[in-house]
């Protein structure tokens, strides 16, 4: 099953790109919160010059998550994963904070005091800080230079909304997604199935929802571009919890993929 999943999730993105390439729909939307549209190739550059560096530099973790595999919790979980992206998707965005607190929160939840069974993983001390590099780099080439997400139109809200509503989207979409994409999902498909079948596998589970945020209404289109979007970015935060077992350079960096264009507006 290793080896199919590693394939399958592989052929997943690479066939999404080549869909783009064909239908010459190249330029993805990188945001909800703007019509704007990027070349998908800018969106890969940070998210594979991450991955380099997290493989390249000698201080990582390198161990795989403690404790014994559960099937029932991996699958259940992905079920959580599917039914909120398809349930989202037809129920639509009004419905968004229900269907993720109930399936990306309160099920899992459930589940993990019903079962038990938590994956462990412990870090030396010395690891902490060594995420600040690849973080540091993704941030930089995707919000300064060449590369950098165009800034979307300064938004019609109050200073106190404004506050309100980028503290709300940290802790509903940062905080919430990385403890379920990536420290819930993936560390039991990693159990199962070792670090980059889980790493695409959640990563994958991790794009698709977002069809119902930046989708224009054509399906196959829609979901290629959040593969090679979301999809490539999902591989850059889960080989960062694969390789350190740490928090907060998921939080960090998906809470700059949902913020800083905002906060780049209003400069």
């Amino acid at each position: 099953m290793r080896r199919w999943v590693l394939a399958g999730g592989i052929a997943v993105l690479v066939g999404s790109a080549l869909v783009l390439v064909v239908t010459g729909n190249t330029d993805v939307r990188y945001t909800a919160d703007s019509d704007s549209i990027q070349p998908m190739w800018a969106r890969w550059i940070p998210a594979v010059v991450g991955i380099l560096l997290i493989r390249v530099l000698p201080w990582r973790l390198d161990r795989a998550p403690g404790g014994s595999a559960d099937r029932r919790q991996a699958w259940i979980l992905l079920g959580c994963a599917a039914a909120f992206a398809v349930l989202l998707k037809v129920l639509g965005l009004g419905l968004f904070e229900v269907l993720k607190a109930l399936l990306l929160l309160a099920v899992p939840l459930a589940v993990f005091r019903w079962w038990g069974g938590k994956p462990t993983a412990d870090w030396p001390t010395s690891v902490r800080w060594a995420p600040v590099l690849p973080v540091a780099t993704f941030l930089g080439l995707s919000y300064v230079g060449p590369l950098a997400v165009p800034v979307p139109a300064k938004p019609d809200l109050t200073a106190i909304e404004l506050v309100l509503t980028v503290v709300g989207v940290f802790f509903i979409n940062s905080v919430l997604e990385e403890y379920f994409y990536r420290r819930w999902l993936q560390t039991r498909w990693e159990q199962l199935l070792g670090p980059w079948p889980a790493i695409l596998l959640s990563s994958i589970a991790w794009a698709v929802w977002h069809i119902a945020l930046q989708g224009r209404g054509e399906l196959g289109i829609d979901l290629a571009s959040v593969l090679v979007n979301q999809g490539v970015q999902g591989l850059f935060l889960g080989y960062l919890w694969s390789r350190y077992r740490l928090m907060w350079p998921l939080i960090t960096v998906h809470g700059a993929i949902n913020a800083v264009g905002l906060m780049l507006s209003l400069v």
